[in-house]
């Protein structure tokens, strides 16, 4: 008869600061030196993660966010990658300094993340049960019969129906929000501190978008976890985030608690962002939409980064990279935030 006594997840050393802070990203740098040049992924950004918090990180793609996860998870391949500057800190540890056996027993039983790809995240040769169950095989010493248990638990918690059955089955017997799921699952396998999801509703439909993002919200609250949402779509996040950071050319360039970033930006680029998403209440009107590309990270222009695709860019914006500072109850990396917010 198989025993179930070691899936209670052994007690964390590693627990929030007095104020309840998990997850603290200073001056991260990243660059990736490539036979073209050096490509600045990530230039000094900066942020934090609190317990029971969902934060969202936004911006297009090429903006440094999901770098900066793959950073957090300690996943980047390097070289070609390189971290020149920073520290990242869970619980006050930093893992960029922390020895690699160590930082390991961190990735998954302390911090995870669900990737943006799942059917290209998951193995087609091995049965999803098998690759739920690895999580506990691996981290908690289970044996293949109670591995298997817990990943049919998981998978009945993320409501994948008839879990029973299906546990046995491969990648792609699953639709695309089955699969989301099942990655979802494994993420939460070890009951994480803090859950990075980047990108987790990218190639589904409206309504399994919101099937996703209402779970995730679920598990969030139900086990407080530090939730980190990474995405280019502001819509995903305007109900589940509490606060988010605006990325640019791998900065933050602008901070604000979720419904103020909504109301009043005071960024161009976040105002720009949230003037490109599909309104009910402007049928038959044309979508705005910001100008030029994202800049060439090998080639990031002097000054604000984002002036020439700035519609109120002036000669200082050319010149001279403002600082990220507090506007109001927001911080903004712009020189003329205090016109943007009000505007």
């Amino acid at each position: 008869m198989s025993t179930t006594t070691k899936s209670a997840a052994p007690q964390s050393q590693y627990q929030p600061d007095a104020n309840g802070r998990l997850l603290e990203v200073e001056n991260l740098h990243v660059e990736f030196h490539t036979p073209d040049g050096i490509a600045r992924a990530i230039n000094g950004a900066s942020f934090d993660l609190h317990q029971g918090e969902t934060l969202a990180i936004l911006g297009e793609s090429g903006s440094g966010k999901s770098v900066t996860a793959q950073a957090i998870m300690g996943i980047l391949d390097m070289p070609p990658a390189v971290i020149p500057e920073g520290a990242i800190r869970y619980a006050g540890h930093d893992l960029l300094t922390m020895p690699e056996e160590q930082r390991r027993k961190v990735r998954g039983p302390e911090i995870s993340m669900i990737f943006q790809d799942a059917l290209s995240s998951l193995n087609p040769t091995f049965p999803v049960g098998w690759q739920i169950g690895e999580m506990f095989r691996q981290h908690r010493g289970m044996n293949k019969s109670d591995a298997y248990a817990q990943a049919v638990r998981l998978m009945e918690r993320v409501a994948i129906p008839a879990a029973k059955e299906r546990v046995k089955q491969y990648p792609h017997q699953f639709s695309g929000g089955m699969r989301q799921r099942i990655m979802i699952a494994m993420a939460i396998a070890l009951d994480p501190a803090v859950l990075i999801a980047d990108e987790p509703t990218t190639a589904l439909d409206v309504t399994v978008q919101a099937q996703i993002m209402a779970l995730l919200a679920e598990l969030q609250e139900e086990r407080q976890m530090g939730l980190i949402l990474i995405t280019h779509d502001l819509g995903v996040v305007a109900d589940v985030a509490d606060r988010a950071a605006v990325m640019y050319a791998g900065r933050i360039v602008a901070k604000a608690d979720i419904d103020d970033l909504y109301a009043r930006p005071a960024h161009p680029y976040t105002r720009g962002l949230l003037e490109s998403i599909p309104r009910l209440d402007q049928k038959g009107q044309t979508l705005a939409a910001i100008g030029g590309l994202p800049p060439n990270l090998m080639r990031i222009p002097p000054g604000c980064a984002f002036n020439p695709r700035c519609r109120m860019a002036q000669e200082i914006c050319r010149e001279q990279e403002p600082e990220l500072r507090r506007v109001g109850n927001q911080e903004s990396r712009c020189h003329f935030a205090e016109e943007v917010l009000n505007g």
